[in-house]
Formats: C-alpha cells, structure tokens, sequence
C-alpha cells in the first residue's frame, strides 16, 4: 500500500493517531484492570430498556473482551481508510479519523457503564 508523502507530516493527523493510540491503550486497559479485579465470571454485557425487569442481559469473559477487540480494530480500519483517502482529500481523512476517535470514546464510556453495573 501506497503512504502518501505528507501523511505522517500533517499535524493535524499526527495528533489524532496519537489520540486514537491513546484511547486505545486507556479503553484496554481499563477493561483488563475491571477484569482482573472481577469476582466470579458473568458480567452485563448489555442493558435493554423495553425489557423491563429483565433488561440486563449477562455474558461470560469473552464477550467483555470484545470490546478490546473492538477497540483495536476501529483503531487499525480507520487509520488505513485515512491513509488511503488522504491523496484524494485531506479533509475527508482527518474526518474519518475523528469519527473513530468518537466511536473509540463511545466504546469505553459503554464498555465503563456495563463494568461498573456488575
């Protein structure tokens, strides 16, 4: 894949990879360390309001660590979605890369609610 040559000059880029990098490193970490620090192995995996009483779904281990996964991966796709829009429009690459800062931080303000209601 190409790199365009300007692309790790930009300021504007830099600073939100690096933002991007750091959500991605804080939003991990919080969940391992809520983890690690977990009695027993349910946890809320999803809250649904039209349930009523039994609106908290619970899940095993596996579908907490998603959301790291999925951290890691809106990370990496947005990032190469920038990389490859960049040539043809700089402000659409930074747009995207703000978008994934935004879905990043939506993720760990979820992935913090659903820890914290267990």
């Amino acid at each position: 894949m190409h790199i365009p040559k300007h692309y790790f000059h930009d300021r504007i880029v830099l600073l939100l990879l690096a933002l991007m990098g750091l959500l991605t490193v804080v939003g991990s970490l919080m969940v391992a360390l809520r983890l690690a620090g977990g009695q027993g192995d349910s946890y809320i995996v999803q809250y649904r309001a039209n349930l009523g009483i039994s609106a908290f779904e619970t899940g095993g281990l596996g579908a907490v660590l998603s959301f790291i996964i999925f951290l890691v991966v809106v990370a990496v796709l947005h990032t190469l979605l920038s990389l490859r829009t960049y040539h043809l429009r700089r402000h659409a690459a930074v747009a995207i890369l703000g978008l994934g800062i935004l879905l990043q931080l939506l993720a760990v303000i979820v992935s913090n609610a659903l820890l914290l209601l267990r």
